[in-house]
């Protein structure tokens, strides 16, 4: 499967897309950059992709997990609790497609700060 790379400046995030009709959105629409926003120990950013929450979208993800928010559009990227979080999971605001896995640690997002310039490329 294709890997994508995100590149907040300081550090570089690597992902690798699942199959399915989101991560195929996401593709076709790399490269792209957008402003992070951060909501407790999660990061988003607004994405030129389009493409409809699919029937296993889910509110509640595990550290490595990337999504697509079909409302935003948005990208989030989880690695600890959110506001709305209960004992220890990672809550999203709404569900939202699993489209990537990381292949690093994104605990280390932790250091981004709201307003970083993240730069989404294809690897390979």
């Amino acid at each position: 499967m294709a890997r994508i790379r995100f590149d907040f400046g300081s550090q570089t995030l690597d992902a690798i897309l699942l199959d399915g009709p989101t991560a195929e959105a996401v593709a076709a629409a790399l490269p792209f950059s957008a402003a992070v926003l951060t909501w407790g120990e999660e990061v988003y950013f607004e994405v030129p992709v389009k493409a409809a929450r699919e029937p296993e979208a889910r509110v509640v993800v595990t550290a490595g997990e990337i999504v697509y928010w079909p409302e935003g559009p948005a990208i989030a990227i989880g690695y600890g609790r959110t506001p709305i979080s209960r004992d220890g999971e990672i809550r999203l605001a709404a569900p939202c497609n699993l489209f990537a896995r990381a292949e690093g640690d994104v605990r280390t997002l932790a250091t981004v700060a709201p307003g970083t310039r993240v730069t989404v490329t294809r690897l390979d």
